[in-house]
């Protein structure tokens, strides 16, 4: 019997270190990525978690196998890409914006895949993290915190005399929340009139430009409001043809064609995505120790075509917005980034 009981102890030990050589070996990960909506900065982070793992792969000849796709706003399609990557056992999951890190998180509670966010405006305020220096589960990321009262200042240096201040935006969108309450507080104690505009597809989107231009508002602000970010193609020019410059909080949204953009490199975001994925992967990181990566939002991204357009002059406006800005950048109009 002794000797029986050994021969099992010493199975069991074999398996054990079998077990512990093999997960130390493991050198391919899979990741599933799902992004909310296709539009420009949403794209834009993904193609740089993309070359930011492709980089990362050869310096720890590692391997990465990538699963993505795109729920374009539909919660139920959002809710299938999720199932499916639970079921092919993927090692992590990425989230692009906050409704579907949301729900990655309430899908992941009882499994405890790591989930890593992207784009997340306010992750407190949206429930996903206790804080950004501890989340707190398994879930962390990196944040497009938008600093509303810098874009607001942006509007009065480049028309001190703007009076009448057009909120655009989707009352669904959690990245709007924030933003819009701070915009409207910080106007109306400048005293100035604010008209809210709402849309939820790009066809109300549109309707609600039309009827922008109808009011003949002065300036127009959208926070980082996906919805919107996907009909800024389809609205831009007849703001443009109105006089009226829209101020937004990116800078593909000045790629499409708004007159400014104003937020965090989203190329630099993705590629600090691809690193906080990593490290959780190959050297352990725990998301509920890992920090919420934030970002300087001081790039003021100008269309200078849309400038012109609106009767400004970008040498002058460049120089109206160096105060309030780490640099000013210029952009033609284009559907992606190169």
């Amino acid at each position: 019997m002794k000797k029986l009981t050994a021969m099992v102890l010493v199975l069991m030990m074999v398996f054990a270190m079998g077990s512990l050589v093999s997960a130390e070996e493991k050198t391919t990960f899979t990741v599933g990525i799902c992004n909310f909506v296709d539009d420009a900065s949403l794209n834009q982070i993904i193609q740089n978690i993309r070359e930011r793992l492709g980089e990362i792969e050869k310096e720890k000849g590692v391997t990465f196998v990538i699963k993505e796709d795109n729920c374009n706003l539909d919660s139920s399609v959002m809710q299938q890409i999720i199932a499916d990557f639970i079921a092919d056992e993927v090692d992590l999951m990425v989230g692009v914006a906050t409704p579907v890190a949301m729900m990655m998180q309430g899908m992941t509670e009882e499994n405890g895949i790591p989930v890593v966010f992207a784009a997340v405006s306010d992750p407190v305020g949206a429930g996903l993290v206790e804080s950004l220096e501890a989340p707190g589960a398994n879930i962390t990321g990196t944040s497009d915190y938008l600093d509303t009262a810098a874009v607001l200042n942006l509007i009065f240096a480049a028309d001190p005399d703007a009076k009448k201040i057009a909120l655009l935006y989707n009352p669904s969108e959690d990245a709007s929340t924030a933003p819009i309450a701070a915009a409207k507080e910080i106007l109306g104690e400048k005293g100035v009139e604010v008209k809210e505009y709402m849309g939820s597809n790009v066809s109300e989107v549109m309707q609600a430009a039309d009827a922008i231009v109808g009011d003949e508002m002065d300036a127009v602000f959208t926070p980082t409001d996906n919805t919107i970010m996907s009909a800024e193609l389809s609205i831009y020019e007849k703001l443009a043809e109105a006089k009226i410059p829209h101020y937004t909080g990116a800078d593909s949204f000045a790629l499409n064609g708004a007159f400014l953009g104003y937020g965090v490199d989203y190329a630099n975001l993705g590629r600090e995505t691809g690193d906080m994925i990593a490290e959780i992967l190959l050297n352990g990181a725990k998301p509920a120790e890992t920090a919420v990566k934030t970002f300087d939002n001081g790039t003021a991204t100008v269309n200078t075509e849309t400038c012109e357009a609106i009767g400004f002059d970008f040498e002058t406006v460049k120089a109206a917005f160096g105060p309030f800005c780490t640099q000013v950048k210029e952009i033609q109009t284009a559907e992606a980034f190169e």
